[in-house]
């Protein structure tokens, strides 16, 4: 079940044709558990791929086109609610949309885009499908879960352009980060039990999630990154965290990197201090509410150019001035921060927590998504809505991530020692894309 800044709570999934058609299905839920089905949308269109990303390493930049978008509802209060939007804020064509104390048809599908009348009421909705235009297919190989299978099973992951943030800005934002990966329904990670839901549903029958106990926030330890990360504008990072339950106080590890898998790095942040007890959310269920204060951090570059970029910065800005060198770490906190790199001591972040445990029984610590424009949660209106990708618990974690002791990340190999996390060539991607999900 994911969640998208709002907060919106949705699966998809995704079919990619030959022809370069593509039909795909968003269901909308009430709920964070995604069992309480609002409404679904079927877009069809054309995809076109172009080039490799000039601004995001790794990924293929792509067009798309779309010919169709219907809505089909789920009750009646999400077809009132939806009229509501769509008669209100869209322009002439779309007034009228479905009358008022119009009941609800089980099953009825409303067009609410059509390329051939040129009508597009699908604002009112925050719907765009820019995630289209940055694509990227990942493969690597799963060890088998049973003690006496040896060997590993491939698995297949497309990812697919972040969206904004800010309400406001997502019909015109064009990405240069990525969401949570979609799985390959022939090819994905196990267990997955959503997987098979979620690839068998339609628009007039949603998927409906297995129920999950709700876990309580507990913090307390130490929590890493399962893979590179990426954020817009370019940011490729992995993290670790420990939470000192006993005295509420935190130090994060930041590992900044120029490249898609994390192996060429650019800088490290090591920042500390201490937070507040957690609330429940009332926008966000499921969510915890804490503040974050920073108090202390420290840098380390670990390239010439960033030693280039810290040494040129201005006098008490960032740390002592013309002393940077590589591999050196320097206390930022006499200079309150580092300029340089948007950093400001001492500082308040207004945070949303979630825990869950994986299929695997490992523990989760989701963390709210940073602001898309590149500024900081600093104020009690600037909350995230939704959530970075998941950090797992160091003690619960497999022999999968004990590379990440050192947060430098180290690809897997096949039995034939070949590593087997790389980009794909875009020759390829097309071919791997048509293994999601269904055929009709």
């Amino acid at each position: 079940c994911e969640v998208r800044p709002g907060p919106e709570f949705l699966t998809r999934s995704y079919l990619f044709y030959t022809n370069r058609l593509f039909k795909a299905f968003q269901f909308y839920y009430w709920d964070p558990s995604c069992r309480d089905p609002s409404y679904s949308l079927v877009i069809k269109g054309k995809l076109r791929l172009r080039q490799a990303s000039w601004i995001t390493r790794g990924a293929t930049e792509a067009d798309y086109h779309l010919h169709k978008v219907g809505i089909v509802f789920h009750s009646q209060k999400a077809m009132r609610e939806v009229a509501s939007w769509i008669n209100q804020t869209s322009g002439e064509g779309c007034r009228g949309f479905l009358p008022p104390g119009r009941s609800w048809s089980p099953g009825a599908l409303y067009e609410v885009l059509s390329a051939k009348t040129e009508r597009d009421c699908t604002a009112a909705l925050g719907f765009a499908m820019h995630e289209l235009s940055l694509v990227r297919v990942e493969r690597h190989f799963q060890p088998l879960l049973q003690p006496q299978q040896s060997g590993s099973r491939l698995v297949e992951e497309l990812y697919l352009g972040d969206i904004h943030t800010d309400w406001g800005e997502r019909l015109h934002y064009r990405p240069t980060g990525y969401q949570r990966p979609m799985q390959s329904a022939l090819h994905h990670v196990h267990p997955c039990p959503a997987c098979g839901i979620i690839s068998r549903a339609d628009e007039h029958h949603p998927p409906i999630l297995p129920a999950r106990a709700a876990l309580p926030m507990q913090l307390s330890g130490s929590w890493v990154s399962t893979h590179c990360e990426v954020r817009p504008a370019v940011l490729f990072l992995t993290r670790y965290f420990t939470f000192h339950g006993n005295n509420h106080t935190w130090e994060g590890h930041y590992y900044h990197y120029s490249d898609p898998l994390c192996r060429q790095p650019t800088f490290t942040i090591y920042a500390s201090g201490h937070y507040s007890q957690g609330i429940p959310s009332s926008k966000v269920r499921g969510g915890t509410e804490l503040a974050f204060k920073v108090t202390q951090a420290r840098v380390t570059p670990m390239d010439p150019v960033t030693v280039v970029m810290l040494n040129s910065s201005e006098p008490g800005s960032c740390g002592l001035a013309g002393s940077w060198s590589a591999g050196v770490e320097q206390d930022i906190t006499p200079t309150n921060g580092c300029l340089a790199l948007g950093i400001k001591l001492p500082h308040t972040e207004y945070e949303l927590f979630k825990t869950e445990r994986d299929t695997q029984e490992r523990s989760l610590l989701y963390i709210g998504e940073r602001p898309t424009d590149g500024s900081s949660p600093d104020s009690p209106d600037k909350r995230p809505t939704s959530y970075q990708a998941p950090l797992i618990q160091c003690a619960a974690a497999s022999e999968e991530f004990s590379n990440y002791i050192s947060l430098k990340y180290v690809g897997r190999k096949d039995a034939n020692g070949i590593e087997a996390l790389k980009p794909l060539p875009v020759a390829f991607l097309l071919f791997i894309a048509l293994l999601f999900l269904r055929w009709d």
